[in-house]
Order: structure tokens, then C-alpha cells, then sequence
């Protein structure tokens, strides 16, 4: 199940994880203007975990998830 809203400033992705015997905590997505931010609660200490992504990591990440093992280079002239 996920949730997608609309702030001001930013989408807001809520991944929230369920159907397995290991329930992981919910995955909270920020796709701002200048980057993506990833965020997870770590159960064992208790804070928030964040990671911040550019746009174009996103795109590699998406394509990612369709390819064959493998090393990969940008196409020249992408932004």
C-alpha cells in the first residue's frame, strides 16, 4: 500500500509495507524541486534515517530495477 500527497514544497510517497512476517518500517519519499529524500524509522535506535538522492539518481535507480547485471555509463550530454 502507498499514499501520494501534494505539499507545498514538495510530493510526499508513503510506502507502507504489509503481506509478509517481517514487516519493515514505512518508507517516506520527498521529491523536491532540487532532490529526493528517503527516510525510514531504524527501529533500533529509535531515529529517523535519511538519505538524500539528486533527480538524475532517481532516474538511474529506475532504470536500474529493469536491467541485467551489469556496469553502466550516462548517455553523453544528459543532465
Amino acid at each position: 500500500m502507498f499514499t501520494i500527497e501534494h505539499d507545498f514544497d514538495a510530493t510526499v510517497i508513503t510506502l507502507v509495507d504489509e503481506g509478509s512476517t517481517v514487516l519493515q518500517e514505512d518508507l517516506v519519499i520527498n521529491a523536491f524541486e532540487e532532490c529526493v529524500t528517503v527516510e525510514q524509522l531504524d527501529p533500533r535506535t529509535d531515529r529517523v534515517q535519511n538519505i538524500v538522492l539528486s533527480h538524475q539518481q532517481i532516474r538511474d535507480l529506475a532504470a536500474a530495477l529493469n536491467l541485467p547485471e551489469g556496469v553502466y555509463a550516462g548517455r553523453p550530454g544528459r543532465k
